[in-house]
Order: structure tokens, then sequence, then C-alpha cells
């Protein structure tokens, strides 16, 4: 795995303690990027370790809320009137247009209890959400697209 500073690798084998002991077989630490997967019931997360300059790291914490969903005014309007309604946290889109919520935290400054609330927070969001947001505006959740992938793939 390449690490763009130590800062970066100290920060990402902390987190990968941390998960391990919060979550044990409820995460997965991917082989070859500084990221961890996440699932709780329906509700997947990915936690991304990414450096910050060159001696500090962030760990973000994004759960997809809803896939294959069109972005339309009246959704855009609706995440962000929610957006206001968060302490930590927010709605987005990612390049495919797909919901997520997501929380950032600064990595030098966290400890375990900090990283478990954000996870909790970002996962419990997504779940909170999902319905809603199919129901109003369609799309599908992030667990039904993996079965979705699954089945086309075999």
């Amino acid at each position: 795995m390449q690490f763009d500073n130590k800062a970066h690798e100290d920060i990402y084998k902390k987190a990968q303690e941390w998960m391990k002991e919060l979550f044990g077989t409820f995460v997965v630490a991917l082989p070859d990027v500084p990221v961890f997967v996440f699932e709780q019931g329906d509700t997947l997360a990915q936690i991304t370790v990414a450096s910050w300059g060159s001696d500090d790291a962030t760990i973000t914490v994004r759960s997809w809320v809803v896939h294959d969903v069109e972005a339309t005014p009246d959704l855009m309007h609706y995440l962000l009137r929610e957006n206001d309604k968060f302490r930590f946290g927010a709605f987005g889109l990612d390049s495919e247009d797909d919901v997520f919520f997501e929380h950032t935290i600064v990595g030098s400054t966290c400890d375990p209890e900090e990283l478990k609330a954000s996870v909790f927070a970002v996962t419990g969001t997504s779940d909170r959400y999902d319905d809603e947001i199919i129901a109003k505006y369609g799309g599908m959740k992030s667990i039904d697209k993996l079965k979705e992938k699954a089945t086309a793939a075999t």
C-alpha cells in the first residue's frame, strides 16, 4: 500500500487497529488502498484515510444512501434542507449522482470513541434516510445495488 507520507501511514495504522477493536469481523481493510468497508444491517460505509498536508491525515466516513436516483432540483433542495439539521456530516452527490452521507475527522486528534461515533452517525443517518428518499425520489439502496451487480456478474 502506498502512503503519501509518514503521518498518513501512522494514522492509517492507528485507524486500522481501532476499526478491528471496535467492529471486529464487520470491517474489511482493502488491500491496496487506505480504505476500510463496514457493513451494518443494509448499510455500507467506506472509511478512507487520506493525507492532509505533510504531517496529518483525515478519516472520512462515507455511506451511500441511494443509487440510481435522478438528481432533480426537488431532491437537491430536500438534501440541502436536511443538511441544515445535522451537527456533523452532510449529504452529497458523487460523480454518478448517487446520494451519500459523510463526515470527516482530523486524524491526528481522533480517538477510538470519536471514530466509533462518526461511523455510527453516518451509517445510522444513511439507514434512516434511504427508505424516505427512495419513496419520494426513486433509486435503490447500496446493498440492493451490490446484489444487482453480483447477479449480473453471474
